[in-house]
């Protein structure tokens, strides 16, 4: 038996190592196709398509949101820089301008540093092995306790599912045997009304025979319930199985609800619509968490 997850999850993670910290928290909810959300610091844009790639490995379907906070307390965004070559030529002008007007030489360093391009400051090459190699262990780690929710989740939704499919399989079976009963009761009140309206024994039972196999193919539901049946069963047995079943049972459920509505048309008798309700009830509340299932 393989294990079923659920599409609402959560996990969380955070790594520490030296002067970096990242935390990673993980949610989602149902969705026909996996929508990844991704919410974290600009300078970690360049890991998206990564980071997309690895939550993959995780997660088929549903719409996840993904929050990274990324700190390093020895990081400097950018880095000063002295040219020594600029100062020089600065310099070698300042001093021929003294020479030439006859003015004071009175340079000094504080006044050259501020010409421009003595001093630049320039961005910092980013480490990004470094930073990818504890992003991706963070993202690991809230990945698989984010599974192991899902996991949690599905088992119980497994459980519940097989119990409400039981009892869909019990009113499956009831209206198997009162669907033959009712024809009877129909030929049966046929005749007494027949005799009460011609006031006679003789009764043409060709004829009645043939009103009563017009009605029973008015009302007749064997092959809605052989296939709802069917249905349930494959239902069933995919749940045992596990894996990632949401899309195929969703299209069982659909099919199940179709023959429901048909046996309900086709009913004439108040007990089989009463439990026909209660059967499309039931689908009902199949539906709505298998919506749930990856």
């Amino acid at each position: 038996m393989n294990s079923i997850k659920s599409m609402t999850g959560f996990g969380r993670c955070e790594i520490s190592e030296g002067s970096r910290k990242v935390t990673v928290e993980m949610k989602s909810v149902n969705h026909r196709y996996l929508d990844i959300s991704i919410k974290m610091p600009k300078k970690l844009n360049f890991f998206d398509a990564s980071i997309r790639n690895l939550l993959k490995e995780y997660i088929q379907r549903g719409k996840v949101d993904l929050f990274i906070t990324y700190e390093d307390t020895s990081e400097n965004n950018v880095s000063v820089n002295y040219h020594p070559e600029v100062a020089a030529e600065y310099l070698k002008y300042l001093r021929q301008m003294s020479e030439e007007f006859k003015l004071e030489d009175d340079i000094r360093v504080s006044t050259l540093s501020r010409y421009p391009e003595i001093f630049t400051l320039d961005d910092v090459e980013i480490d990004e092995e470094g930073i990818w190699r504890i992003l991706e262990k963070a993202i690991r780690g809230a990945s698989e306790a984010f599974v192991e929710a899902r996991i949690n989740e599905g088992e119980n939704l497994r459980s519940n599912l097989l119990e409400k499919l039981d009892e869909m399989l019990e009113i499956t079976n009831f209206i198997e045997k009162r669907s033959p009963q009712i024809i009877e009761e129909y030929k049966t009140g046929l005749i007494a009304r027949v005799r009460e309206l011609i006031e006679d024994t003789k009764v043409d039972e060709s004829r009645l025979l043939t009103e009563v196999t017009i009605f029973a193919d008015k009302v007749c539901v064997d092959e809605e319930l052989v296939r709802l049946h069917s249905h349930i069963e494959t239902v069933k047995a995919e749940l045992v199985e596990g894996g990632s079943i949401g899309r195929k049972l969703d299209f069982l459920a659909q099919e199940m609800n179709r023959e429901a509505n048909t046996i309900l048309s086709k009913s004439s008798d108040l007990e089989i619509s009463n439990r026909g309700i209660e059967l499309k009830t039931g689908i009902e509340k199949v539906r709505e968490q298998i919506q749930n299932i990856e």
